[in-house]
């Protein structure tokens, strides 16, 4: 009976053991699986901010050119005639052309990075409740600097988006005092205080 007692209760123990083995081993998987999924969230969303402040630079820079456009244009009114002011303007709607093809491009790109950015965000909540640390910081981490990143790149493109505005400004008082020089359908159209990116070519 003795034998009987001893050997049940050393049978007893592996199976305790076992348990807590496989509640270890399930907590380290999911560590495991969760670092795994803030890596690749993070592969993404450096992926989607390159794409993105590619984009906006270069909707930067074509809003520039249309700055530089509408301000040689105003300043060349009265200085030619109306053969040449409609070729100088249609230069100008092509920039015009170019500059909203770019922002449709980095819009689409924004979109995307904002999909991203929301996958790292649930990522790095995910580690911080399944206990893994180190993955949920360097997420939070990188989350952070992405922003940052995309900020400075959206204010630089803000700033020239008011160049811009204050450029069609000029351009547009000077086009009313020069309209007898302007061809047909420039100005025919255009009230006081409208928008000259709106009026019909």
């Amino acid at each position: 009976m003795v034998g009987v007692g001893l050997g049940v209760a050393l049978c007893a123990v592996p199976v305790v053991e076992k348990q807590n083995s496989v509640s270890l081993s399930n907590d380290a998987l999911i560590k495991r699986a969760v670092s795994l999924v803030t890596d690749s969230t993070s592969t993404l969303l450096s992926q989607t901010t390159y794409a993105l402040i590619e984009a906006l630079t270069e909707y930067t820079k074509a809003v520039y050119t249309l700055v530089s456009l509408y301000k040689q244009y105003a300043n060349l009114l009265g200085k030619m005639n109306s053969e040449e002011v409609d070729a100088v303007w249609q230069v100008v709607i092509g920039a015009r052309v170019d500059m909203t093809t770019k922002q449709q491009e980095y819009l689409r790109m924004e979109s995307s990075w904002m999909t991203a950015l929301r996958l790292s965000e649930m990522a790095a909540e995910a580690a911080y409740q399944s206990g893994a640390d180190q993955a949920s910081v360097t997420a939070r981490s990188h989350i952070q600097l992405v922003k940052s990143q995309v900020q400075e790149v959206r204010l630089l493109s803000q700033k020239a988006e008011t160049k811009l505005a204050e450029a069609q400004t000029e351009e547009l008082i000077k086009a009313q005092g020069e309209e007898s020089s302007l061809p047909q359908g420039i100005l025919g159209s255009t009230e006081a205080g409208e928008d000259p990116y709106l009026r019909e070519d």
